[in-house]
């Protein structure tokens, strides 16, 4: 059921003009809008113009006809003559007891959003860390946005399966086993006691030695730089490359299953997946150890598979590795290298395999960075030819890259730390608890300890959730830190204020010995105020059916600081607990109490953290 009048209005005045004037449709918009300031109504239908130079008329004579077509229902006050202004704009008004019925409508258990006629089952792809690395500042984008998505889907009544897509496997991974190896053999390193942070550094190092002296060889040895320079560089390298061969050897121990490099590489996965759960527990994500698929858990699918895409010919062989050719305008992807290695390519095909045909998805939705683009477009153009896109029941399933910006600091870069570093999100996350915890002693300095922790954390994840998810998911965005903690403005804090000040309203009800008469209150919009929260209200279910459409969860984010500062408005304009008599004291309440649902769903939506007092 359509509850947003201007979309209703869209849908009666598009039919009108086909009827009238079929030889336009498909081509004229209704073009409604809210009305400006000074201007009669609440809408406008501004298509009377481009209409009349369609098809040959007057744009007046244009308004007319479609007044005289269109039927709104008992959703307006009635059109005439005196409802066309200047060359043909149609001013509308609606029927203040049309938006109350709308509005008990919105009042249901559903919130005007009942599952999906047609479930899907939705596959979406977030987090994605890596094994023996700290989760950086980039992490929170494909975290919280994915998440975000993810909860909107499952509102609108679609099964959504959370992955988390762990590189766990490779020579990187290795690297850092066989480091860990040979120290704790030697007894340098207590493997019991070791650190992400240790892991991080050893990860770092292992990288920076096997990279060690190659560049700089090769351009000593172009430039003839000497024979000593030339020496010690060929050094650096003889070390990188011993480094190197230990590292394949300890890979190949632990692709064979040997018990000490299985035994190591689960210490290691254990450390890393321990600090990825605390992180998506701290930031109230739904993301679970359970949905964590490591790059690992398809090795024993890879071989197959590319046996099968050459076996159909999907696949085929260029320079000794192998390669399948895209159709059309689709890029070609690599898929085993002339070594005989898998690529990040083979796995994420496979995983699009396993996800389209073993979890059954018929929608996948990857949450990515945009610098993905390419690889992505390869992978899903393979997943395709190869029929692995395909359902059980024959159906091609959506395959879809929702790429997101970039976190900027305030000189326009990548945000880093001063060392030039990533900022690690743990150190994010505990930077804006404790700028939420100086604002929570300052402005109530006789809470207890534990519950201004508890306050203070909760402000900090909304605030950083809510700063992500407002903006343009393609876009990059500068991160000010002051900007964001603000409680005034658009921010995540505003957000929960609003909510909190409302839920504060019903404290005072019933501290007054006010009843809750107001549940079964008939709704009056008399004023001015009401009326316009009632439109911001009634556009709800709309703009959460947009988000899961278009994957875009700041759709939701600005419309829900449109509810708060429209509540604002009708807060200041009419008295509620001080109304002029009960009835209106109760309506008031009535519409105090849906704002609150909505906006209480809309954060629940995004997964913002709530709040029941300031």
């Amino acid at each position: 059921m359509q509850l947003d009048p201007a979309a209703i209005l869209r849908d009666r005045f598009s039919d009108a003009i086909s009827r009238v004037y079929p030889q336009a449709a498909g081509q004229a918009d209704a073009l409604i809008a809210p009305s400006k300031r000074g201007t009669p109504g609440d809408f406008q239908c501004n298509a009377a113009m481009a209409l009349g130079k369609l098809v040959g008329q007057n744009p007046r004579e244009v308004a007319r006809a479609i007044v005289e077509a269109v039927d709104t229902g008992d959703l307006t006050e009635s059109l005439g003559e005196g409802s066309i202004a200047g060359p043909g704009f149609i001013n509308i008004t609606l029927r203040a007891e049309a938006l109350a019925g709308l509005l008990g409508a919105l009042a249901g258990p559903e919130l005007g959003l009942p599952p999906a006629a047609e479930p899907q089952k939705i596959v979406v792809d977030l987090c994605g860390v890596n094994l023996a690395k700290q989760m950086h500042v980039g992490h929170l984008r494909a975290m919280v946005i994915g998440d975000a998505v993810a909860r909107t889907l499952e509102r609108l009544g679609h099964e959504v399966v959370r992955q988390n897509h762990v590189g766990d496997w490779g020579l990187p991974i290795a690297m850092v086993i066989d480091e860990l190896h040979h120290e704790s053999v030697a007894g340098r390193i207590d493997l019991s006691a070791i650190t992400l942070d240790d892991l991080d550094a050893i990860y770092k190092a292992m990288k920076k030695r096997t990279d060690a002296g190659r560049t700089g060889l090769r351009l000593a040895e172009k430039w003839d730089l000497g024979p000593k320079v030339i020496a010690e560089l060929r050094a650096e390298v003889d070390d990188a490359d011993e480094a190197l061969a230990r590292a394949k050897s300890t890979l190949v121990a632990l692709q064979s299953g040997q018990d000490w490099a299985v035994a190591l590489w689960q210490r290691v996965s254990d450390i890393t997946m321990s600090a990825c759960m605390d992180a998506c527990r701290r930031l109230h994500t739904r993301i679970t150890l359970e949905h964590s698929a490591g790059e690992s858990s398809y090795r024993d699918e890879l071989a197959p598979m590319i046996d099968d895409m050459l076996h159909r010919g999907v696949a085929e062989e260029d320079g000794g590795a192998l390669v399948v050719r895209g159709e059309g305008e689709d890029p070609p992807a690599l898929v085993r290298k002339g070594d005989g290695g898998f690529l990040y390519a083979t796995t994420d095909v496979a995983a699009i395999r396993r996800r389209v045909r073993d979890m059954g998805a018929s929608r996948v939705v990857y949450f990515v960075d945009s610098r993905q683009s390419l690889h992505f477009r390869q992978v899903f153009a393979a997943a395709r030819k190869a029929g692995y896109a395909n359902t059980p029941d024959g159906r091609l399933a959506s395959l879809e890259h929702a790429a997101f910006g970039t976190i900027l600091g305030a000189d326009g870069r990548p945000f880093k730390t001063r060392s030039g570093e990533s900022v690690k999100l743990a150190d994010l996350l505990d930077e804006a608890h404790e700028r939420a915890e100086r604002v929570v002693i300052e402005k109530s300095p006789e809470m207890e300890p534990q519950r201004r922790w508890a306050t203070a954390e909760t402000i900090a994840i909304a605030a950083l959730k809510f700063a992500d998810l407002a903006n343009d998911r393609v876009r990059d965005y500068v991160f000010d830190f002051d900007r964001v903690m603000a409680f005034e403005g658009d921010t995540g804090p505003y957000l929960l204020y609003a909510l909190v000040r409302i839920r504060g309203i019903f404290r005072e009800a019933v501290q007054r010995g006010v009843g809750e008469s107001w549940k079964a209150a008939t709704v009056h919009l008399g004023h001015e105020a009401e009326k316009q929260l009632a439109l911001a209200l009634l556009r709800y279910p709309s703009v959460v059916r947009a988000v899961g459409e278009h994957l875009e969860p700041h759709r939701l984010c600005q419309h829900l600081l449109e509810i708060a500062n429209r509540f604002s408005g009708f807060y200041d304009a009419c008295k509620v607990l001080s109304a002029e008599d009960a009835t209106t004291r109760d309506s008031r309440l009535w519409l105090c109490d849906l704002t609150a649902r909505v906006l209480g769903d809309g954060l629940g939506v995004l997964g913002l953290p709530t709040l029941e007092r300031m």
